[in-house]
């Protein structure tokens, strides 16, 4: 049985591939899929595909543009979420801050550089007409349980993350959420390690084919709602609003998606150039 490394934030956008690793869909079709849980997120991912540590990744779609851009030699093969992430900004419940425009050339907590949450906010800073030289400064902070220590020390004064994920945090009085920055395009794609494409692309197919299958009907699965609540410790309430907002994909993302990334990460001088769509993409 070959053995397949595949890396994912620990979230409930992910419980897809959880459900089929629970049923051995995978081992069915003869294939040993080890999922990584990181943390550290997008930056975390870049670096493990990079490493071969592993082979997929489930990632964010700004993110592993960018580091392909820089020389990270992967593929993206598929949208995996096409709705936008919705990023919460966050300060600590004591923080004097109130609203977004107070956080002008305040420093904002990031997982690392590269990461979603250094690239979000660029993307929240242009939003606000700041100076993305002078009024942007970051503390890196590894992960949430950095975060959490990070803004409560007053190490930095902001943090970006995921809405749903942070929101325990803010409903035990730990983070006080000020605005909202939707990302401006789908925002998981599935990104797959050149080398390993070119010998084991029937074997990605099978897997995509097994994920896409859960995720085409992942609404309708009975109690999806509790189920994610219990797993991810989170209200009811918060996941049926997070199943609204949510909708999958298993298409590869398109020309307009990959050029309109590109434009906005260019103009925040976040990538050096822009590349051809078939230079970041693989057509299975």
């Amino acid at each position: 049985m070959k053995q397949i490394n595949i890396g994912g934030v620990p979230e409930h956008f992910n419980l897809a591939w959880y459900l089929g690793l629970k049923n051995g869909e995978y081992k069915a079709e003869n294939i040993n899929l080890r999922w990584h849980d990181y943390y550290g997120g997008t930056g975390a991912m870049c670096k493990g595909l990079r490493d071969g540590d592993i082979d997929i990744a489930v990632i964010l779609t700004e993110g592993i543009i960018k580091d392909i851009i820089a020389g990270n030699k992967t593929k993206i093969v598929q949208t995996f979420v096409q709705s936008p992430l919705i990023w919460g900004i966050h300060v600590a419940e004591k923080s004097s801050y109130k609203n977004l425009n107070e956080l002008k050339g305040s420093k904002a907590a990031i997982s690392r550089y590269g990461s979603g949450s250094h690239l979000m906010a660029y993307i929240n800073a242009q939003n606000n007409n700041w100076d993305l030289e002078k009024d942007l400064n970051f503390e890196v902070i590894k992960n949430l349980d950095g975060a959490v220590e990070g803004l409560t020390q007053e190490k930095a004064d902001y943090f970006m993350w995921e809405k749903f994920t942070t929101k325990p945090l803010v409903d035990d009085g730990i983070f006080r959420r000020i605005g909202n920055c939707p990302s401006p395009w789908p925002c998981f794609v599935i990104a797959v390690r050149e080398d390993f494409l070119k010998t084991n692309k029937e074997d990605v197919k099978t897997i995509l084919d097994i994920v896409n299958n859960t995720t085409s009907d992942f609404k309708d699965i009975p109690s999806i709602d509790r189920m994610i609540a219990n797993r991810y410790e989170q209200e009811i309430e918060d996941v049926q609003e997070w199943l609204s907002l949510t909708e999958w994909s298993q298409e590869l993302i398109d020309k307009e998606t990959i050029e309109n990334v590109q434009n906005q990460l260019l103009s925040l001088n976040i990538i050096p150039e822009k590349w051809k769509y078939e230079d970041l993409v693989y057509n299975l």
